[in-house]
């Protein structure tokens, strides 16, 4: 018996301490996240809500905002004529009906043409084609979106405004980009100094102190975002391979015998834990306030990448007084994963979805919101 009794004391007291120390890292992150004026956890709208309505379009970023999302995401470009422009991919193919439009010019990148050029470009039936059970008649004709036009909708909903979270993808094709977005966010008013409030629902986002955060792969462009715009939060976004961090195997995809790209690269690691942590040390360096790592999805698919949200990275990034917003998931089978790993925040295209697993839900369904904005 007193053999037994100490056995499940020594167990009961392991417990307490294990909860204990998890309670006191989360209080660490809460208080971080406050600092900086972010939610915690946030729920960042990947090209807006792009589960339900195209990419990075007027619908996507209205539909993210009204449904009560921290954060629009969004991939920074500069059109031939200096505008800046949300788009992810350098080719407009995917998305655009420049095939038709340009046929001349489909294989152009979106830098080679004008705003009022890619204003002519259809980026909304794209969507319709490929997801017909999600499909709506006012999603064709949708138009490439302007950082201002972005910025507009982000103010323009009086309940609930949100942050921007802004990305500057493939930097080096723009030189300069960080100094241009730097004055458009001062022209815009969305970089004058804000008290910090705590961010929870109440508040909208976009009237604190974390109203914007920086994000890139590229550490040349954190290094030029930290010098234009050193009070803003900085993340420094994650990969394992060309560009990023140096993967254990050098096998290419074509050579690894693999079905598909999530399983190859779920067997992806960085070469060694110093590896990683040499990167962490880097983005801490240069001013970054926390990453953005890949995560290894439960179902594979095309957003499944390396597993660079592990309780251990996790740990080492927060003990360097950093936070961890993980890409991009949208299933509550992964968002209860990357939670319990530790991560302060998610990037998805299903924010309906996560504000729901954080017991943020919206006031109002998908279909309503997307009906009250016309689509």
């Amino acid at each position: 018996m007193p053999a037994t009794f100490t056995k499940s004391a020594l167990l009961l007291s392991l417990m307490l301490g294990l909860g204990q120390a998890h309670a006191a890292s989360q209080s660490a992150t809460d208080a971080l996240a406050a600092a900086h004026g972010i939610p915690h956890p946030a729920v960042i709208a990947h090209r807006g809500a792009s589960f339900d309505a195209p990419e990075s379009t007027a619908a996507s970023y209205k539909l993210a905002r009204d449904l009560g999302a921290d954060y629009l995401e969004m991939d920074l470009q500069r059109s031939k004529d200096g505008v800046l422009f949300a788009l992810h991919d350098n080719n407009l193919q995917r998305t655009t009906d420049v095939a038709s439009k340009f046929p001349d010019r489909k294989d152009s990148p979106a830098n080679a043409f004008t705003m009022a050029e890619l204003k002519t470009l259809d980026a909304g039936s794209w969507y319709n084609t490929k997801y017909p059970d999600r499909a709506r008649p006012a999603y064709a004709g949708l138009k490439i979106l302007t950082l201002d036009e972005i910025i507009d909708i982000a103010q323009a909903n009086p309940q609930h405004k949100p942050g921007l979270y802004i990305e500057t993808k493939e930097p080096q094709l723009f030189p300069g980009i960080e100094h241009d977005l730097k004055e458009k966010l001062q022209a815009r008013g969305w970089l004058n100094p804000a008290d910090s409030k705590p961010a929870k629902n109440q508040l909208a986002v976009g009237e604190g102190k974390g109203k914007v955060i920086l994000q890139t792969f590229e550490k040349n462009s954190l290094e030029l975002l930290q010098k234009e715009m050193p009070q803003v939060p900085k993340i420094l976004l994650l990969w394992v391979g060309e560009g990023g961090m140096e993967p254990q195997s050098k096998v290419s995809f074509a050579d690894s015998g693999d079905k598909d790209k999530a399983t190859y690269y779920a067997r992806q690691q960085p070469k060694s834990e110093a590896e990683f942590k040499q990167w962490i040390d880097y983005a801490k360096a240069q001013g970054a306030i926390g990453t953005g790592p890949s995560a290894a999805l439960t179902h594979g698919g095309d957003q499944s990448y390396s597993d660079l949200v592990q309780p251990w990275m996790n740990k080492y990034t927060h003990d360097k007084g950093m936070l961890v917003h993980v890409y991009t998931i949208d299933e509550p089978v992964d968002f209860q994963k990357v939670m319990a790993a530790g991560v302060d925040g998610i990037f998805t295209n299903r924010a309906s979805e996560l504000l729901k697993f954080y017991k943020r839900p919206a006031a109002e369904t998908v279909d309503q919101l997307l009906k009250k904005n016309g689509y």
